[in-house]
């Protein structure tokens, strides 16, 4: 299983730099996790940067992957995680989310760059 945090996505949906780094694990939507806090911060900035439209097609191309809802096991490993790697709130329930679940998390996200289960790929 593989787990794309929001900057994977963006930069995907931008076709950033970074892009093609994101397309393998994007190839296959039966093996992508989706978190709920990435449904929003991604639909968040698609939102405030090309409107409703696009905003809702990138929420619909990340809804065909399976949606994680934040679960009362999930938000107490979280919690767990924020302190012991000391990562920010959505960072921790992204990881925490992953490590329920078996997956890899891919990211560009530097709060990820040393974390065991994640795959960090440096801003380009």
């Amino acid at each position: 299983m593989n787990l794309v945090d929001s900057s994977g996505w963006l930069e995907y949906f931008a076709d950033g730099p970074n892009a093609s780094s994101f397309e393998k694990p994007l190839a296959d939507p039966a093996t992508i996790l989706v978190p709920t806090i990435c449904l929003y911060e991604v639909f968040k900035v698609v939102l405030r940067e090309k409107g409703d439209d696009a905003a809702f097609q990138a929420a619909a191309i990340m809804s065909q992957g399976r949606v994680i809802d934040l679960t009362p096991e999930i938000a107490v490993l979280a919690a767990k995680t924020s302190l012991d790697e000391k990562l920010p709130m959505a960072d921790s329930i992204v990881m925490a989310t992953g490590r329920t679940h078996g997956a890899m998390v891919w990211t560009q996200d530097e709060d990820f760059k040393d974390l065991p289960g994640a795959k960090y790929f440096r801003k380009g």
